[in-house]
């Protein structure tokens, strides 16, 4: 009998991190079901482990909020990690804006891109904001800097409002890079009648990152910068995201 004992450690070393998994799994699907009860809308998805033991992170869009094990806590706010000097919050929402900006295509944006592109970023536009015009101004460089701009339109005021008219007439337009600089300009351009319910995808993907106003900027990693920032001003930042992600 004692002669078996340490096959019968070795069995038990072999098997605890597969019981421990189906405890977490157990926990985490038991904290989902509760969330789902008291939250209209939110789905088993939008539940999932944080980075702090004892905690899971809910996350909808933007709203990130943090729930206790048992279900009985919520946190609203966002959770820092002091040792480690992060946002813990931001970085689930980098994260999820990275997700969503990955699933937009070229076709679905109007790509001002340099013939050696860098650096990409996508930018939620207005067509009548005036820091949007200012940023547009000096697309050219940008573009010199090597920073592809991906342009998403987002009418500040929302349907029915005369920018979001005009940002459907910039996206019939047969080109629709000029249609859009016009546009800024308050100068015509030639327009044809299309499907612009791409505007409307915009619009709520803006919703869905999080968007406080225009220009929004949006890096390949989800970062969001709210505002204009000039050519020089942004590609020292590309590039110091860059260097951290090394």
């Amino acid at each position: 009998m004692i002669r078996d004992i340490p096959k019968l450690l070795v069995s038990l070393a072999f098997l605890l991190p597969f019981a421990v998994a189906a405890a977490d799994d157990a926990e985490l699907e038991s904290v989902r079901a509760i969330v789902m009860e008291k939250f209209e809308g939110l789905e088993a998805k939008n539940v999932h482990p944080s980075d702090v033991e004892g905690w899971y992170t809910i996350q909808k869009g933007p709203i990130v909020a943090y729930v206790s094990a048992d279900g009985r806590y919520l946190m609203q706010g966002d959770m820092i990690d002091l040792e480690a000097q992060v946002n813990l919050s931001d970085r689930v929402r980098s994260s999820m804006r990275r997700d969503v900006m990955a699933r937009v295509s070229n076709d679905e944006v109007i790509a001002f891109s340099p013939a050696e592109v860098k650096y990409s970023v996508s930018v939620f536009t207005d067509i009548d904001c005036t820091y949007c015009r200012k940023l547009h101004a000096e697309i050219d460089q940008y573009m010199a800097n090597g920073i592809e701009v991906r342009y998403l339109l987002y009418p500040r005021n929302g349907p029915a409002s005369r920018s979001w008219n005009t940002a459907e007439q910039v996206w019939c337009a047969k080109d629709r890079n000029y249609a859009l600089t016009q546009a800024k300009l308050d100068k015509d351009f030639s327009t044809s009648n299309c499907d612009s319910s791409m505007v409307a995808d915009h619009y709520l993907i803006g919703q869905d990152v999080g968007l406080s106003g225009t220009p929004a900027i949006v890096f390949d990693d989800g970062t969001l910068l709210a505002g204009y920032l000039p050519p020089a001003a942004l590609l020292q930042r590309l590039q110091a995201s860059a260097a951290k992600s090394q």
